[in-house]
């Protein structure tokens, strides 16, 4: 089944487009790809990123908060750098651009996630605590059919997947599925005062 990736908010999207267009935004980018590429940007891939604060005790539900919405910036059919957006007081505006090795770890992911054979809602999913990214693919793909679905609820489901993205810390293979009631407690175990997982 394929993987349903949502609908940025118009006004983000509209964010990124006017940054891509402002010779200023691009020039004071960290992105020295974004700098030097010749012919026409298009923001692609948009993706909620929410982020775990805490991570919480085996037992309890983890909730999530939006926190961004980003954008790949494909040239020439390949992803150069990344836009995010932030939530302000007049709504979704454009934040800043960066590049980096997620670049090609979520284009990955997800191409993974679309051989799937179960349906998922496509996130990201950050948890600070660990240094972490992930794609969440969520298991509510039921409300699209309704036109109820809405990328701002932020409950981990135990059936969700998380795919960590490389670079993934040690012990944590980056790229394989890992369901939230399997990768919970390992991410707990992290945080906690016990000692560290074994990287082997």
């Amino acid at each position: 089944m394929p993987l349903h990736v949502p609908s940025a908010p118009a006004p983000a999207l509209r964010s990124v487009l006017a940054a891509l267009g402002s010779p200023t935004a691009v020039r004071e980018a960290r992105t020295s790809a974004l700098r030097s590429v010749q012919g026409p940007l298009s923001p692609e891939l948009p993706l909620p990123v929410h982020v775990l604060d805490r991570i919480a005790p085996t037992g309890t539900v983890p909730r999530t908060r939006l926190a961004a919405w980003r954008f790949l910036i494909r040239s020439e059919g390949r992803a150069i750098a990344a836009a995010d957006t932030m939530l302000t007081p007049d709504g979704w505006s454009f934040s800043h651009f960066f590049e980096g090795p997620y670049l090609a770890s979520t284009e990955l992911a997800v191409r993974q996630a679309e051989s799937s054979p179960t349906a998922y809602r496509a996130r990201l999913l950050s948890i600070p605590e660990l240094y972490m990214l992930t794609l969440w693919l969520h298991d509510d793909t039921g409300d699209y059919a309704s036109g109820t679905s809405d990328a701002s609820g932020g409950v981990l489901a135990p059936a969700d997947v998380l795919v960590p993205l490389a670079p993934a810390p040690p012990g944590i293979a980056a790229h394989r599925p890992h369901r939230v009631a399997d990768l919970l407690p390992v991410m707990t175990l992290r945080v906690g005062p016990g000692p560290l997982l074994s990287s082997a």
